[in-house]
């Protein structure tokens, strides 16, 4: 929607890989409001449990727009201002890439400089293991696959609060689904992030302590449509 700047919408890239979620523009509709915050919760959260230096557009945090402008250079307007009224409005967001960013800065798991090499933690786990809906079963060969999982050993200092596995489900599929936990001898899971709860259940604040309805019990997660899941390793109990 580049109309306002003036080169009969030609400017800009055409390759923007988006998805209106059903409706162009703004919606009352409670679903679609959903499903897009729900998307962000999403983006935000696979980016900052990338290993690398994650780049965040300011803005992306309060659900910042540009009403489908993406060439707004030109747009001395509200097309491209800051509108700081939109993190008061979207606290719940705000609050998720906080947390989002804690929960980075805290694990050393999410921020290794070095490539993965395959090597394995005193319990056995390797640095980094890849699984589908089933584990060791990524669906790297399959180019209409939507869903990964993947568990990070850590190699932090044992017993430290740092000392914790993570395991990850991305469930971009439109379906619910169940995915395979891996077993860690003398630890449980326990939930961290789940994008498709509401604020605050979507992220747990407190990263050394876990409330009982976190703990998970069974050998599976149900993993609600196009969301992701964060978990992490606990010795069992605590």
């Amino acid at each position: 929607h580049n109309e306002g700047n003036g080169q009969n919408n030609t400017d800009g890239i055409n390759e923007n890989l988006s998805w209106n979620c059903g409706v162009e523009g703004e919606t009352d509709d409670p679903e679609i409001e959903a499903l897009r915050l729900r998307q962000l919760k999403n983006f935000a959260a696979i980016l900052l449990l990338s290993i690398g230096v994650p780049m965040i557009l300011g803005g992306d945090e309060a659900r910042r727009t540009q009403q489908g402008n993406n060439n707004a250079y030109c747009q001395d307007n509200e097309i491209s201002w800051f509108d700081w009224k939109r993190a008061e409005a979207n606290q719940g967001l705000f609050r998720f890439f906080k947390q989002m960013i804690a929960f980075r800065k805290r694990q050393a798991t999410l921020r290794r400089d070095q490539f993965f090499t395959g090597e394995s933690n005193s319990r056995g786990l390797p640095d980094v293991t890849w699984h589908g809906c089933r584990l060791f079963s990524p669906g790297w060969d399959d180019p209409g696959s939507r869903v990964l999982a993947y568990t990070l050993g850590s190699f932090a200092e044992e017993d430290s609060p740092e000392d914790v596995d993570i395991h990850v489900i991305l469930n971009m599929y439109w379906q619910d689904l169940d995915f395979d936990l891996p077993s860690i001898a003398g630890r449980q899971w326990n939930r961290v992030v789940d994008t498709s709860l509401p604020s605050p259940d979507d992220i747990e604040e407190n990263f050394d302590t876990s409330r009982p309805e976190n703990r998970i019990d069974g050998t599976t997660y149900l993993a609600k449509n196009r969301s992701v899941v964060v978990l992490i390793s606990r010795p069992t109990g605590k």
